[in-house]
């Protein structure tokens, strides 16, 4: 005797009913197509980057190119994936390569040609020591003319050494950043001999430039571009060894430390070097300060960030005018007080305390920026 109700016989055992029903409810369900909400979530994200992950040569490209998307992690995790990277091997895994060259290819721009980048890295630091070298040895009316003859000179080889290298630029410089680059240099060279003059209460005839600060900088011109290059290849073989962002973040902030710290080193050894030579024994540490403001900018803005280097050397061109604009305005009646600040610090305090307030700002932009995968994936701007 059967029961009715469960489709179950007395020992337990189901029905020739009971398995027909079931066997009938599973055609059913297999029958049944699936629901249109269950789709696939990264498919679409491929279908956008579809051209990225046909092109990458691993995983990190593509973590690479999401992040310069906008793609977090808390992004990935809406793709049922812990974090950019573990999304970017999926995508990776799932779409076919592609035969043509990747622009991310391990310091494939930054390697090239050395001899001629190291030749080029030469140019404007002989060019500034054949300036030096003329206005010492001229004298009266001549030495104001090779002065301005050298500075123009200088001024090309800059141009041309910029033009290749791991200092060069993809998409041009914010504009005004030249000129206020030309100003700080200006300011290095005639800023703090005016400043003293005015402090004394002249200028009554015209103060000498600090040739020193001329020299040392442009011979600190090679070890910008050094240690520009050793950071692109730096990062470079970095990006093909790291598993994640994070860990590349990690390996290429320190990297990235270290050279600035060394090109700082180089550049205020350089700068008591030619003080020596020269007889002047003024303290390099505002000229020191300003060349890693320059490179800092450079490197910024090689890599494809404009804004803030712009905006920092505009605010040390500021600071820097103001001081000067202060003690000539305290000369005005009533106005004394305006030079207060400038004459307790001392005019070389000036140049080492704006440089070094903007060598601070872009120190913290760099290393934000310049330590993502994404800033690396076209390299510096001498990429092909």
């Amino acid at each position: 005797m059967t029961n009715s109700r469960t489709g179950m016989a007395p020992d337990g055992t189901p029905t020739a009913e009971a398995e027909a029903e079931a066997e009938s409810a599973a055609g059913v369900t297999q029958r049944r197509p699936p629901r249109r909400g269950a789709v696939d979530p990264v498919k679409a994200l491929i279908h956008r980057h579809r051209g990225l992950c046909e092109r990458a040569v691993d995983p990190l490209e593509i973590a690479a190119g999401l992040e310069a998307h906008g793609v977090t992690d808390r992004t990935a995790a809406r793709y049922r994936h812990r974090d950019v990277f573990s999304l970017a091997e999926e995508m990776y895994a799932r779409v076919p390569r592609d035969e043509r060259p990747s622009a991310l290819r391990p310091a494939a721009a930054a390697g090239r040609s050395p001899r001629a980048h190291a030749l080029l890295a030469l140019l404007p630091p002989a060019v500034g020591a054949g300036t030096v070298a003329a206005y010492e040895l001229t004298g009266g009316r001549g030495r104001l003319t090779a002065l301005v003859v050298g500075m123009l000179a200088l001024a090309v080889a800059l141009r041309i050494a910029l033009r290749r290298g791991p200092l060069r630029t993809r998409s041009g410089t914010l504009p005004g950043t030249r000129a206020w680059t030309v100003f700080l240099l200006l300011y290095a060279l005639f800023g703090d001999g005016l400043l003293r003059t005015a402090l004394a209460g002249g200028p009554d005839a015209p103060w000498p430039p600090d040739t020193a600060a001329l020299l040392g900088l442009a011979l600190a011109y090679a070890p910008a571009v050094w240690c520009a290059r050793l950071f692109a290849v730096g990062a470079q073989r970095r990006l093909g060894q790291s598993r994640g962002l994070e860990e590349f973040a990690a390996g290429a902030r320190p990297l990235l430390l270290t050279l600035v710290a060394l090109y700082a080193a180089a550049a205020g050894g350089l700068l008591v070097l030619a003080g020596q030579v020269l007889g002047q024994a003024g303290p390099p540490l505002g000229a020191a300060l300003l060349g890693v403001l320059l490179l800092l900018a450079r490197m910024l803005t090689a890599y494809g960030f404009r804004v803030a280097p712009g905006f920092v050397l505009g605010g040390v061109c500021a600071l820097e005018g103001l001081a000067v604009a202060t003690v000539f305005g305290a000369r005005l009646p009533g106005c004394e007080l305006l030079a207060v600040p400038v004459e307790t610090v001392g005019a070389g305090a000036v140049p080492a305390l704006a440089c070094g307030a903007g060598v601070l700002v872009l120190l913290v932009a760099a290393t934000r920026r310049l330590t993502r995968a994404s800033a690396h994936a076209a390299g510096p701007g001498d990429s092909p």
